[in-house]
């Protein structure tokens, strides 16, 4: 069974960044896109981000359009998830995730996602 691993959370103070990772060998990121996805405590899980196979269009839900990018790096399998301006209610679980499409309600290969905190 291969699992997208999501790598790079931390502890990270209002105003600050981090760089998420998302990998996993022998496993062919060009055939998918890939979604970020973040789970709050008592929330429910939301998509956060998405790049598409094809052409590589990004999409972003509207909380952090401007403050995160998401990027690919098909030659090492990895997608990326670059999070400036950090605030607090960015703190989650986040989780990669690969689907057909960016618009796809199908979703699989999740892993164990990576602990996002951010303090005021």
């Amino acid at each position: 069974e291969v699992q997208l691993q999501a790598f790079g959370g931390g502890l990270v103070q209002a105003g600050g960044f981090l760089r998420l990772s998302c990998a996993a060998s022998e496993f062919t990121f060009d055939d998918f896109a890939i979604g970020w996805f973040r789970q709050a405590p008592g929330k429910e899980r939301e998509g956060v981000s998405c790049i598409s196979s094809s052409d590589g269009s990004t999409y972003y839900t509207h909380s952090v359009k401007g403050r995160f990018t998401i990027s690919s790096d098909n030659a090492r399998n990895t997608a990326y998830l670059q999070m400036n301006s950090l605030k607090p209610e960015d703190t989650a679980v986040y989780y990669c995730a690969a689907g057909e499409s960016c618009d796809t309600s199908l979703w699989g290969n999740w892993g164990q996602g990576t602990q996002v905190t951010v303090s005021s």
